[in-house]
């Protein structure tokens, strides 16, 4: 239910009678007033309530939602949407009977293409921003671990040879899984360097 007609002896008294059915805040409705008030003749005759439309607004999550649908329907894929909070902002997990795999990407490129752009999309000046992080078939949990695995790997490969490894430029997310695995390390230290979108991790010797 996102639209309802309601009715009270006030505009605002028939405006919070409605909040209340829907059960949302004041900012994320759309009100329209069909009937003023009328107190009719001597107060009593003829008297009418005030009669308002409240029409919930879609919130950016929903909005985010709708705008998968259409990028997905327009590469001829039918997708499920489901939603689930962290810590991190809202996760939209991008399920299908088709082959997802294109919406993911080499390394998850066009998964992270998407984030950005349906980020943007939805982001709107002057609001409280919530973080839409994209994944589909498991695919940011399965990338983190062949991140973390490459970067025992190399910092092996560091303490081994005396040298620092330099990685292949990655966006910012996947830097901070590998900085964040290092962190702890008794031998190596990680830094980024270079400017975005070449900007990479170095791993060298403490």
């Amino acid at each position: 239910m996102n639209k309802i007609t309601v009715t009270g002896r006030t505009v605002e008294e028939a405006i919070d009678l409605g909040l209340q059915q829907l059960q949302v805040a004041r900012d994320r409705v759309e009100v329209t007033i069909l009937e003023h008030p009328s107190k009719g003749l001597f107060g009593l005759i003829g008297a009418k309530d005030a009669k308002v439309e409240l029409l919930v607004k879609p919130d950016a999550i929903d909005e985010a939602v709708q705008y998968l649908h259409e990028i997905a329907g327009a590469m001829k894929l039918e997708i499920q949407v489901n939603r689930r909070e962290t810590e991190d902002g809202v996760v939209l997990e991008l399920s299908s009977k088709d082959d997802i795999g294109i919406l993911i990407g080499r390394r998850g490129q066009t998964l992270d293409a998407l984030q950005y752009l349906v980020n943007i999309a939805v982001h709107k000046p002057g609001q409280p921003h919530r973080r839409i992080i994209l994944d589909a078939e498991n695919f940011r949990e399965r990338r983190k671990k062949t991140l973390e695995e490459l970067a025992a790997r190399l910092a092996s490969k560091a303490v081994r040879t005396g040298r620092d490894v330099v990685l292949e430029p990655m966006p910012s997310h996947e830097r901070k899984i590998i900085h964040t695995y290092l962190q702890d390390h008794p031998k190596v230290k990680s830094y980024s360097k270079g400017e975005e979108p070449n900007r990479r991790i170095v791993i060298g010797l403490k």
